[in-house]
């Protein structure tokens, strides 16, 4: 038996759409919302009737029967700290997606969307692994501030899907293997996998690691603390200056890996010293990771769209190459990692989770 399923992947300014069947992806499409469009809305939950509507027009148009569909997936957005995997939206998960569990997130509206177009067919609506995804072991939450600990806030849906990739390409069970897991996109996250759970992983959102295009992370707290009383900023600014405006957007004014990679390929003595100092961090967060696997790493994984950048990559290996052997999957195909979520627990291959 062939499933065919919709994906939704709402984001702040677009709502990416994709039809699969199994594997394989029928169409794709990414609908552009003007800013216009979503200002008249006073919340994201309120957008919810407009980007269904934006939807079941779209499939309309390309002459898409929905009464074809096996089951619906949507990007899970800021709920409560959940293991990994893939849950069904049931009550319990649509109303703290509509609250906002965590905060308020475009992505919340993925699991909306999937329940309430499910529901009008009679089938399966899920979301696979959100940011939220928290397997820390108890030991890595300490920080040591009581009041601040450690926070599992990472690439979850892309890290896990190449790390079952990983382990499906060499004939191993995921929960088999020791793996230290690198997304490298606008945040970077570098989580360490062992036996199917991500133990430790450094916030990619917000405070944690190597600094990347976007986010400054892990910076002296010192420094930082008098940064906040120095009268000079409001602490929206101040957020901006770390998340958002920090990275390479800070040092080179662009969020762009490969304009950074072009000004050290013609000799921009100050990009080139930003370049390596961004290769030199992420591999210090592998080697950390490596000693929380006391080791024992099978394989590390760089992921991401920078990974597309056969010079970041390979200096990464040259400094981390001793720990353990490389695999690179560049990109992030986010429909993908969600449609595999749905069918293994379609197929049975696992059992939905329960919220």
């Amino acid at each position: 038996m062939s499933y065919t399923s919709l994906i939704i992947n709402p984001g702040s300014t677009s709502t990416k759409i994709g039809v699969f069947e199994d594997e394989t992806l029928l169409f794709e499409e990414t609908l552009r919302h003007t800013t216009e469009e979503i200002a008249q809305y006073g919340s994201i939950f309120e957008q919810k009737d407009f980007r269904k509507d934006v939807i079941l027009n779209i499939l309309k148009e390309k002459d898409f029967d929905l009464k074809k569909l096996n089951f619906v997936v949507g990007r899970g957005g800021m709920l409560k700290p959940i293991p990994g995997g893939t849950y069904e939206v049931t009550n319990a998960l649509l109303n703290d997606l509509i609250i906002g569990k965590q905060g308020q997130h475009a992505s919340n509206l993925g699991g909306i969307l999937a329940k309430e177009i499910g529901d009008s067919l009679g089938i399966h609506s899920y979301i696979v692994d959100p940011v939220v995804v928290d397997e820390l072991q108890e030991i890595a939450r300490l920080s040591g501030v009581p009041e601040l600990p450690r926070r599992s806030v990472f690439h979850a849906l892309n890290q896990k899907a190449v790390a079952k990739r990983y382990a499906k390409e060499v004939g191993k069970k995921y929960e088999d293997l020791n793996l230290i897991v690198v997304h490298m996109g606008g945040g970077v996250s570098v989580g360490a996998h062992k036996n199917g759970k991500v133990v430790d992983v450094y916030n990619a959102l917000d405070g944690e690691g190597a600094f990347s295009p976007e986010r400054a992370g892990a910076v002296p707290p010192g420094d930082l603390l008098k940064l906040c009383f120095s009268g000079k900023y409001t602490e929206k600014e101040l957020y901006k200056k770390l998340v958002g405006g920090g990275g390479f957007n800070a040092y080179l004014n662009t969020n762009d890996a490969r304009i950074v990679e072009a000004k050290y390929l013609e000799g921009d003595e100050f990009a080139t010293k930003v370049f390596h100092a961004f290769h030199y961090q992420v591999a210090k967060d592998i080697g950390a990771m490596a000693t929380v696997l006391e080791g024992k790493v099978d394989q590390i994984i760089l992921t991401g769209g920078i990974a597309y950048g056969k010079i970041t990559c390979d200096a990464i290996k040259e400094r981390a190459g001793w720990i353990a052997p490389f695999t690179v999957y560049p990109g992030e195909d986010e429909l993908l990692a969600l449609c595999q979520g749905g069918l293994r627990v379609e197929t049975g291959e696992e059992k939905a989770m329960e919220y």
